[in-house]
């Protein structure tokens, strides 16, 4: 497979640098239509092979907490869309061939061969494997002349030809597989943009949805007859004055040992003087003015800094991992260490890397923040820790992964 594989990439990097405006216009249109396919059938090839990295167990082997975020890191995928694939990988598997080999024919798209698949089993659930066939048969033809949202429109009326007999007691049936597939689908992604700012993006299941108009409406009415902003921007300012207004309670749990809350770092004396920046415990900075607006309403801890940011002390409110020395650890790991892993501080334990029933001290040379899952598979791994020459930690891998054993480090949290 890697031969042809490779062969196949020889290929498609001489079209590359082919003299597309030279074609004819026939020609380019045939052209066109044979690079598409060619996209489905290198997707029925990559579904297969993630397939049999989900079943082999791969992702967990080599230390990461499940097969979603070892295809983020490997293939730079968003965990949503890695989770797509698996499950699209694993219903082609295991359900009707016939999908899996019209993707591989390049007969359909993967969004498409969604779609069929849901169908198929929605189908198979209500009326049996043979409706399910046909159904499987009828949408893969419809599939060379609808687009994925309209198939699926299709589809929820499919056993009016399929399965006529039963299609009115189906209708119940395909109303609670959307309900299912909703809950199945819903996600919420947050990507942090280059200059600090957050995308989100998702999906919200009904009952959610519902929850959040509620929440959000009424903050987002004009302010008055002088109110300029968007309706967008008033739904962003709504969102704030939510998450302030969460942040005031009393219930929700703490991360890490400490409430909820924003930790930002930065310069008292030009804090003072209006004249700091601030660097939050997630990257991002804010402008002297944020930072100021901030600490009206917070706790000032003192922490001191190296040159080079590293920390040499702060200031104590409780004693050991859950005070100032967590804190410290924010400061200098900025979420779990282990590399590949973008887990927030907040989600993280604190690791002691000469174990403390070894005669391990609670220090900030023998911590390292880490996650749950990579705190418990570095426990019960080949895996070893240690902190590196600028006072960084980095993590050895056990020799069957990389001979080499060439340390790694964990390059989400990185600022610059």
């Amino acid at each position: 497979m890697l031969k042809e594989l490779a062969q196949a990439d020889d290929a498609i990097a001489a079209c590359v640098d082919a003299a597309a405006w030279a074609l004819p216009e026939h020609d380019l249109i045939a052209a066109l239509d044979a690079a598409h396919r060619l996209q489905h059938r290198l997707a029925a090839v990559t579904l297969a092979l993630i397939r049999e990295v989900d079943g082999r167990g791969t992702a967990r082997t080599q230390g990461a907490s499940c097969t979603a975020v070892w295809l983020r890191e490997r293939l730079r995928l968003t965990v949503p869309a890695a989770r797509r694939l698996i499950d699209l990988a694993t219903a082609l598997d295991t359900g009707n061939p016939a999908i899996r080999q019209a993707l591989a024919d390049g007969h359909l798209s993967l969004d498409q061969a969604r779609v069929i698949t849901d169908t198929a089993a929605t189908v198979q659930a209500t009326a049996g494997a043979q409706a399910a066939d046909k159904a499987v048969s009828l949408l893969t033809d419809w599939a060379t002349q609808f687009d994925p949202t309209h198939l699926r429109k299709l589809g929820t009326r499919i056993l009016d030809h399929v399965a006529p007999d039963t299609a009115d007691a189906a209708t119940q049936a395909a109303l609670d597989a959307e309900a299912r597939r909703a809950t199945r689908d819903r996600h919420l992604t947050l990507s942090e943009q280059t200059d600090g700012r957050l995308r989100l993006t998702g999906t919200l299941d009904t009952e959610t949805a519902a929850l959040f108009r509620a929440a959000i409406d009424p903050l987002t009415a004009p302010s008055g007859p002088d109110d300029t902003r968007s309706p967008g921007q008033r739904r962003h300012d709504a969102l704030a004055d939510i998450c302030r207004l969460t942040l005031r309670t009393t219930e929700l749990p703490e991360h890490g040992g400490d409430p909820a809350q924003i930790v930002i770092t930065t310069n008292y004396d030009a804090l003072t003087q209006q004249l700091s920046n601030g660097a939050l415990d997630t990257g991002p900075s804010l402008t002297p003015k944020a930072v100021r607006r901030l600490a009206c309403d917070a706790s000032i801890l003192p922490a001191v800094l190296s040159g080079t940011g590293q920390v040499l002390d702060v200031g104590r409110q409780r004693r050991l991992i859950t005070g100032p020395l967590r804190r410290a650890l924010v400061l200098r790991d900025r979420g779990c260490a282990f590399p590949g892993c973008d887990r927030p501080p907040r989600w993280c334990h604190a690791h002691h890397i000469h174990h403390w029933a070894d005669g391990g001290t609670t220090s900030l040379t023998n911590a390292v923040l880490l996650c749950g899952h990579h705190h418990r598979h570095l426990h019960h791994s080949d895996w070893t820790v240690q902190l590196g020459s600028d006072g960084h930690p980095e993590f050895t891998p056990p020799a069957w992964l990389d001979p080499e054993q060439l340390p790694r480090r964990n390059h989400y949290h990185r600022r610059t």
